[in-house]
């Protein structure tokens, strides 16, 4: 009768931690590295553990046991053993996540943020729009002198992040997503292709380029042009 209960109150036990974290699914959460199994990391988090696989790392990033780390919740399932939960640091919700805790405008919605592409551990490029007339959304995602996007770009271990303005303007947004490059003309090609034509000053090319086109590559990933 004993195992039966014991058995019973731990099936009860796993059931609502199984619950409690489906509802954390796609949410930012804290954790500490436990241990290593092969290139994968088990991440303390408090009731349970989580695993964060190689595919999901930054494979820039080195964390040693007990080190501290936010992490976002890819998904629940249910295990033999307790919750099977997936992490991640390499997708876009995580950059999302964190601009959502850092700023207030985007957490109560006065500023959105539209779209995330990453070249994870590389380079970020955040599109932001504002749903308020008088707040500028990069200034607001920025902060005075960065107080704001610091924090993030220390979370993300020094990844660069460019904030980029929105706009329902194909031409413009294309032209911002380039950012840092300054951008001379966007000749639109073929709208239905979405196929663009950019022209910029020659001391701005490599730059609008980017290493090994990387700057170029999230821009035509963020636009979709």
């Amino acid at each position: 009768a004993k195992q039966v209960i014991i058995q019973k109150i731990r099936e009860t036990e796993r059931q609502s931690l199984l619950e409690e974290f489906q509802t954390k699914e796609g949410t930012l959460i804290g954790g500490t590295v436990h241990r290593f199994i092969d290139q994968n990391l088990i991440i303390d988090l408090g009731k349970t553990e989580g695993i964060l696989p190689t595919r999901e790392q930054v494979r820039r990033e080195r964390f040693s046991i007990g080190e501290r780390l936010k992490i976002v919740v890819l998904k629940v399932e249910r295990g033999s053993r307790g919750p099977k939960i997936l992490l991640s640091r390499s997708h876009p919700l995580l950059v999302q996540r964190l601009f959502e805790q850092e700023v207030p405008e985007v957490y109560e919605k006065m500023v959105e943020v539209i779209e995330v592409v990453r070249e994870p551990g590389f380079r970020s490029k955040v599109a932001v729009k504002s749903n308020n007339p008088k707040i500028d959304p990069v200034g607001a995602c920025v902060g005075v002198k960065g107080s704001r996007v610091r924090p993030i770009i220390d979370e993300l271990r020094g990844e660069r992040i460019d904030l980029i303005a929105w706009s329902s303007d194909p031409a413009k947004y294309i032209a911002a997503s380039l950012s840092p490059a300054k951008v001379v003309t966007v000749n639109i090609v073929n709208a239905e292709d979405k196929h663009a034509e950019i022209v910029v000053t020659d001391d701005m090319l490599s730059l609008a380029i980017g290493k090994s086109g990387q700057n170029a590559r999230l821009a035509a990933r963020l636009t979709g042009w």
